[in-house]
Parts: C-alpha cells; sequence; structure tokens
C-alpha cells in the first residue's frame, strides 16, 4: 500500500491553522485602528483561503495506491481522496519495470506491459521509489522462473538395487 505522507498530523494542523487565524487578527486589527480597513477585508479572505488549502491537504492525504503481484497478474487500485476506485491489470508475462530519470525531480516508477505505461508510487520519494522498484523486479523474476520442491526427485534413485 502506498499512501502520502504528512508531515503534520491533524491536530497539529489545526494548532498552526489557530496560530495562523489568531496572527490574521492580531495584523487586521493594527491596520484597522491605523484606518487602512480594507486589509482587514484581505486578511479574511487570506484566512479563508488558508483554512481551504489546509482542508485540501488532509483530504489528499486519504488517497491510497495498492500494487499487488498474484498469479492472476499485476493489480494497481488507486483510491482517490473522496473514495472512488480504479483497477488496472497487467500481465505479467511481459511486464516491465522502468525507473525514468526526470532531472531535478524525482524519478518516476513506470510499469510497462506492451502498449501500456502505468506510473506507480508518484507520492514516493527517491529512494523509495528505488526500494520498490528493485522489490518488483525481484517479485517479477521469482514469477517468471519459479522454483519447484519437488521431494521425490530429492531422494536417491532405488532402480535395479533390490538384487
Amino acid at each position: 500500500m502506498i499512501a502520502p505522507r504528512r508531515s503534520l498530523s491533524l491536530r497539529a494542523m489545526r494548532v498552526l491553522l489557530v496560530a495562523i487565524c489568531l496572527a490574521c487578527v492580531a495584523s487586521a486589527t493594527v491596520f484597522v485602528r491605523l484606518g487602512a480597513w480594507p486589509v482587514g477585508g484581505f486578511t479574511g479572505l487570506e484566512l479563508l483561503l488558508a483554512a481551504w488549502l489546509f482542508r485540501l491537504h488532509v483530504r489528499d492525504g486519504r488517497s491510497r495506491e495498492w500494487v499487488r503481484l498474484s498469479p492472476s497478474g499485476l493489480r494497481i487500485i488507486r483510491s482517490s481522496a473522496v473514495g472512488r476506485r480504479r483497477e488496472i491489470r497487467l500481465e505479467p508475462s511481459w511486464l516491465r519495470v522502468r525507473l525514468t530519470e526526470r532531472p531535478g525531480r524525482t524519478p518516476a516508477l513506470v510499469v510497462e506491459a506492451g502498449t501500456r505505461r502505468e506510473e506507480i508510487g508518484a507520492v514516493l520519494g527517491d529512494a523509495e521509489k528505488r526500494d520498490l522498484a528493485q522489490a518488483l523486479d525481484a517479485a517479477l523474476y521469482r514469477w517468471r522462473n519459479p522454483r519447484f520442491d519437488n521431494p521425490v526427485l530429492d531422494q536417491p534413485a532405488t532402480i535395479g538395487t533390490d538384487r
């Protein structure tokens, strides 16, 4: 499961929003007393914008992405912040995992199956994407090259030794 990281907890975000609110009220009060009353309105708009952005930040933190390799294929299930789910299935026989470097940004982790390309783990950092790429490559290798454990083959041959 891949989920976006949030640097602040919900409680810490509320405390920060209250601190911003107090700073806005204090500065608006000073400017209104000095006769610059339009600043009070703009400060109120600034506070509403900050609250709206905090709400978007919290909402987007609820999005999730699941990546699962099973015998039936690679499933990528994405759940948006509002609860919409989208599932993508890729055939693992021809699946390739690529880490595409992008200058000045974290690399893109892309899985390709034929002509279909899907980016996974967009919210992950550089090291996490590299770890996920290595894990997916290893899992695909094990899927394509199964190791059979047959106990009969491990026993020494006893044909023709009964005499």
